[in-house]
């Protein structure tokens, strides 16, 4: 494992140069194999404003306690840089966030220092390419205190594996409709100051039109934390949610839940047509 040291988190805007190359040189061919890579930020100290600014967009509480969540969405810009500035066998462009897991162990407070890494994880056969993970972890000294593990789609052709099993019928779960939101049509603007993330679906819907969409999306991790701030959340949980159809904008969305115990499994969907856009899994640990 080849292991790179930074002293705080590079900037998410370097990366996009590394980016728009790719679409003039495009990879000829994907391999499974992912580096053997972790980036590491030995001493993180969070800016409480941008910290604040998270937690308004997203509707969490206006207090110093760390979603882990924003964590996971600090290490974006560590994965950003992993996947342009290293040997990284798919196209940047184009990649499908299809999946997201955070682990909070403990409440996390914003005046911690702590330590993030992020790191090439499995890569896997899936119906339509190939997907991959990126393992997150947090610590604070040697206490883990955050985990996570993003999940990734690289369509190709040459490895897609065709259609898939039918899997055993789903259980059909009994949720209870919690809050509607309307979904503004700048979120993704104003998402993307606050997390880095400019990719162009998610601006304007113009920008969205050349990548086959016909208005802009909300970013899937806006959405997962919009959900999680909605919810009672307990001191240590683990959380794990599925991205769906694409959540338009402007858009008005059902907010619904349904609670099994130390479970709560909620869905974001539709208002109108009823079709989802994110399941999720919520654990009390």
């Amino acid at each position: 494992m080849n292991i790179r040291h930074f002293d705080q988190l590079p900037k998410p805007y370097l990366a996009y140069p590394k980016i728009i190359q790719g679409l003039i040189r495009k990879k000829k061919s994907a391999q499974l194999a992912l580096p053997e890579l972790q980036y590491v930020v030995e001493s993180l100290q969070i800016d409480p404003q941008h910290l604040q600014d998270y937690q308004e967009i997203c509707g969490f509480a206006q207090d110093e306690s760390v979603p882990a969540i924003y964590l996971a969405v600090l290490a974006q810009s560590l994965q950003m840089h992993m996947m342009t500035q290293e040997d990284f066998p798919f196209a940047v462009l184009g990649l499908v966030h299809i999946r997201n897991q955070v682990s909070q162990k403990r409440k996390i407070n914003v005046h911690e220092s702590l330590s993030l890494s992020c790191e090439f994880a499995e890569s896997r056969l899936h119906e339509k390419g190939i997907e991959f993970d990126f393992k997150i972890t947090a610590k604070v000294a040697d206490e883990i205190v955050m985990q996570g593990v993003s999940t990734y789609l690289s369509r190709q052709k040459q490895h897609a594996t065709g259609a898939m099993q039918k899997k055993a019928d789903a259980v059909q779960l009994d949720y209870v409709l919690q809050e509607q939101w309307s979904v503004a049509e700048n979120t993704g603007r104003r998402y993307a100051m606050i997390s880095g993330d400019f990719n162009l679906i998610h601006l304007h819907a113009f920008t969205a039109k050349a990548f086959g969409f016909k208005r802009a999306i909300a970013h899937g991790m806006w959405s997962k934390a919009r959900a999680l701030a909605s919810l009672a959340l307990p001191d240590a949980y683990q959380v794990e949610v599925t991205f769906k159809l694409p959540l338009y904008l402007p858009s008005t969305v059902e907010f619904m839940t349904c609670q099994q115990g130390q479970q709560t499994d909620f869905l974001i969907r539709n208002a109108q047509s009823k079709k989802p856009h994110m399941t999720g899994v919520l654990q009390a640990l």
